[in-house]
């Protein structure tokens, strides 16, 4: 990455108090950290569980650990103590963020609950993310993202049409947790500048996993069918899935008349546009697989990486299916300054672009305690 000076960032002067651990709450931290926000990370003496969750290892670290802990100060607390609870508290007298997932009523247990801390430190907002929330039929339970995605019906309609469900490849309930962590406490930062007070944020992966439920949960709601798995292709769409090329798997994603007319021509036969089998969604869904079988011989001459560029360019959306190495290799994820380097270091970039404020990286992910001495601990 570029070693062009950091201006402050849009978060620079927010202190947040960050006792998460494993990914909802690092997650959430390390966006407010990129865009300036002071985040020290609070672990436990025997460090947040990721920090082991290898190989691969960066410096004795895992790099799930490493992935999401940029940007931050490292220190260690033991919080079922006296002494960890009064510097907890020493940390919290100035700071405008408290984010938590541990389960709800343990810092209840510790005196360190909102309705104790909001007396204290009534500017303070508390974010917590659990897995239920703190009450209701399964609140105070513990939650996970894979088991989430599970009872949330994620995994119902995930997966080959002729299978069972799957779980999405990636921890997306404990990510987008994470993003609705940051929404939410940059919403209660705005709120602040008129009341003066914090607030209460509860963010529980049950809720965020549901909220990811479109468009199934109103496909359900409107039509009484339960949805079921479809593959690649997409429940009212057509044709908005994956075809084979000579050289590998195309993702069609064409989602009006306009382009599949574009496509039609692109394909050197314009006559599939009108085509009544073809001519509307409607009728491109009830004739899925016929169109299927056409478009797939129409494509079996063509390379996936350069048709797929050829049709973006004439407006219809195609991608060639690449790997993760791929993806983080191709010159637009350069171009967009979406992997940063730094010595051994190696992450993500952020994908939220700020003309005048923008996100960077200011320091590595931190060492169990790197700051203590800082603070005479």
């Amino acid at each position: 990455m570029s070693q062009v000076p950091i201006p402050p960032g849009s978060l620079s002067g927010c202190k947040v108090v960050d006792l998460s651990r494993v990914l909802g709450g690092p997650y959430c931290t390390q966006i407010l950290a990129d865009h300036g926000a002071e985040v020290l990370k609070i672990e436990p003496p025997d460090g947040d569980e990721t920090r082991g969750w290898g190989p691969p290892f960066l410096d004795g670290t895992a790099s799930y650990f490493v992935g999401v802990n940029r940007n931050k100060r490292g220190l260690s607390l033991d919080l079922s103590d006296e002494p960890g609870q009064r510097r907890l508290r020493s940390l919290l007298a100035d700071a405008d963020v408290l984010i938590e997932n541990f389960k709800p009523g343990t810092l209840e247990k510790w005196g360190l609950g909102y309705a104790a801390l909001s007396r204290d430190f009534p500017r303070l907002i508390h974010c917590r993310v659990s897995g239920f929330g703190g009450d209701g039929p399964l609140g105070g339970l513990p939650g996970y993202d894979a088991c989430a995605q599970a009872m949330c019906g994620l995994m119902s309609v995930n997966g080959e049409a002729d299978g069972s469900g799957t779980r999405v490849g990636l921890p997306v309930v404990d990510m987008v947790t994470g993003l609705n962590a940051a929404v939410a406490i940059l919403l209660a930062l705005n709120e602040r500048q008129r009341s003066g007070l914090g607030q209460f944020l509860d963010i529980a992966l049950y809720d965020c996993a549901l909220s990811l439920l479109h468009p199934h949960a109103p496909n359900y709601f409107y039509s009484g069918q339960v949805p079921r798995p479809t593959g690649n292709a997409h429940p009212n769409i057509a044709p908005y899935e994956t075809l084979p090329t000579r050289s590998g798997p195309l993702f069609l994603a064409v989602g009006n008349n306009r382009q599949f007319a574009g496509l039609a021509r692109m394909l050197g036969a314009p006559e599939l546009a009108d085509d009544p089998r073809f001519a509307s969604n409607a009728d491109r869904l009830k004739n899925r697989a016929a169109l299927h079988a056409r478009l797939a011989e129409l494509l079996r001459g063509h390379d996936a990486a350069q048709f797929s560029e050829r049709l973006l360019r004439a407006g219809v959306p195609a991608a060639a299916v690449q790997d993760v190495a791929q993806a983080l290799d191709h010159p637009h994820t350069a171009h967009r300054n979406m992997v940063w380097r730094e010595g051994d270091y190696i992450g993500l970039g952020t994908p939220i672009k700020l003309s005048r404020t923008p996100g960077g990286l200011r320091s590595l992910p931190p060492a169990l305690g790197a700051s203590n001495d800082e603070y005479g601990w």
